[in-house]
């Protein structure tokens, strides 16, 4: 499976188990984040790839982190991004979510490119 491939069903996943369980409609998470209902169909089949802007607004309106939509080897934490947490702990709570939001999405940036402008036959474990 490709990463491509692997964030598309993600998506799904992840949509469908919104709401405790019980999911949101294709239009609803495109409502939420000001797509065509279209889109969304398309990104979880593949058809089309979201931008990782678009995988971070998903994440934000389901309020998860971006990395969610990764295989479990690039969830795991940075020692750097650690580091930089405990440094933060003096900031108010939100500040901090907002730091770890911003390392993980640099992390998915870096890994979402780095293997989905590969040629097409490229995989999770390239």
């Amino acid at each position: 499976m490709t990463l491509a491939e692997h964030v598309a069903k993600r998506i799904r996943e992840l949509r469908l188990g919104a709401n405790g369980g019980g999911g949101l409609s294709q239009e609803e998470l495109a409502r939420g984040i000001e797509v065509a209902p279209n889109t969304v169909s398309r990104w979880e089949t593949g058809t089309y790839k979201p931008s990782v802007q678009d995988l971070d607004a998903v994440a934000r309106f389901l309020g998860i982190s971006i990395l969610e939509f990764f295989p479990e080897s690039a969830k795991e934490p940075s020692p750097e991004v650690a580091a930089l947490l405990r440094a933060a702990k003096q900031l108010p709570p939100g500040d901090v979510a907002e730091l770890r939001r911003f390392a993980d999405f640099k992390r998915a940036e870096r890994l979402y490119k780095a293997k989905v402008n590969r040629r097409k036959g490229s995989t999770l474990s390239d």
